[in-house]
């Protein structure tokens, strides 16, 4: 059962907008000391941080509170350095909650007709220096774990990270004249600005507010 301190935080994030504004203000879990985790919704209240998984589960279990199924959309990449967010519908459109090391991984508001079309807003933010999305799946992680404590476990819950890596993933297939462009100029941006991460794409107008590190003025094309 969650705690008082939990409930209450449940109770407070009532809005996917508000879960954003959450996590943007929590420290990214770099798993210093190379010690990997995979925290649930308590494991990131009590540790106060979260990397891209450890937020998207955090997400749907405060929004499994006020209606919203527990999905979330995981991403394969070429580089094996998959990324998962959280999804919702609102009025017939998708959006995101999502939390990353790189600005154009973050949410998206519900302005997408389908999960692809959300996915592929992901696509050109993905290409770094080794990264290309190939695949995505939408997953309803209740469904998925049936009895599994994924959601208040004071352990970490690698089962969940197993079960998204086995569970199959639709194709997604990019531009390769576009995607070694994009690499191209992702390659400038860093040699120029060290490590700044690019926030030049098109289609921004459709994320959500970034985190404060992401904010710098620099972390724009020129």
């Amino acid at each position: 059962m969650p705690t008082r301190i939990e409930r209450r935080l449940i109770a407070r994030l009532n809005t996917p907008a508000k879960v954003q504004r959450y996590l943007n203000d929590l420290p990214y879990n770099t798993e210093p000391h190379g010690r990997a985790t995979l925290r649930s919704f308590r494991g990131v209240v009590s540790h106060g941080c979260a990397h891209c998984l450890e937020a998207a589960l955090f997400a749907a279990v405060a929004l499994e509170q006020h209606g919203y199924p527990p999905l979330v959309l995981s991403f394969e990449s070429i580089d094996h350095l998959d990324h998962v967010i959280f999804v919702y519908q609102r009025r017939g459109r998708w959006g995101s909650i999502a939390r990353s090391r790189d600005p154009g991984l973050h949410g998206r508001t519900p302005v997408f007709r389908t999960p692809r079309a959300l996915a592929l807003s992901y696509a050109d933010a993905y290409v770094d220096f080794t990264g290309r999305v190939t695949g995505y799946a939408v997953v309803n992680v209740a469904k998925e774990m049936g009895a599994y404590d994924w959601r208040l476990a004071e352990t970490n819950i690698w089962k969940v990270e197993r079960m998204l890596l086995d569970y199959p993933h639709r194709p997604i297939k990019t531009s390769d004249a576009r995607t070694k462009w994009l690499r191209k100029r992702y390659r400038a941006f860093r040699k120029k600005y060290g490590k700044l991460k690019p926030v030049y794409y098109d289609g921004r107008q459709h994320w959500t507010p970034l985190p404060a590190e992401f904010t710098e003025p620099r972390a724009t094309w020129d």
